[in-house]
């Protein structure tokens, strides 16, 4: 299953990473439109154990693959691979309501 991130909310405190900022992300499935909102980590560990794909499209519809990652002090976030754009994928998706 692929899902597309559609929106994140993020909390306000100071962070080593902007994305570990991101507490829940909000999702869709576009084949079957299943929406769904989900934590930082079950996003990471869906993506990590059981191999799920999931992406952040921009307004000209570019995809970019969002992996996980982690911090030296062994924080576990989630990115977007590198691609053409300057901006921060995830970090410029609206907030989820």
């Amino acid at each position: 299953m692929a899902i597309k991130i559609i929106c994140i909310n993020k909390d306000s405190g100071n962070h080593e990473n902007p994305n570990l900022a991101i507490t829940h992300l909000g999702w869709m499935n576009e084949q079957t439109k299943e929406t769904g909102k989900g934590t930082r980590l079950e996003i990471y560990n869906w993506i990590n154990d059981k191999k799920g794909y999931a992406y952040v499209t921009d307004a000209y519809g570019n995809k970019a693959k969002v992996i996980t990652a982690q911090t030296y002090s062994g924080t576990k976030y989630l990115k977007t691979e590198a691609d053409n754009s300057t901006n921060n994928n995830l970090l410029s998706l609206p907030e989820c309501r």
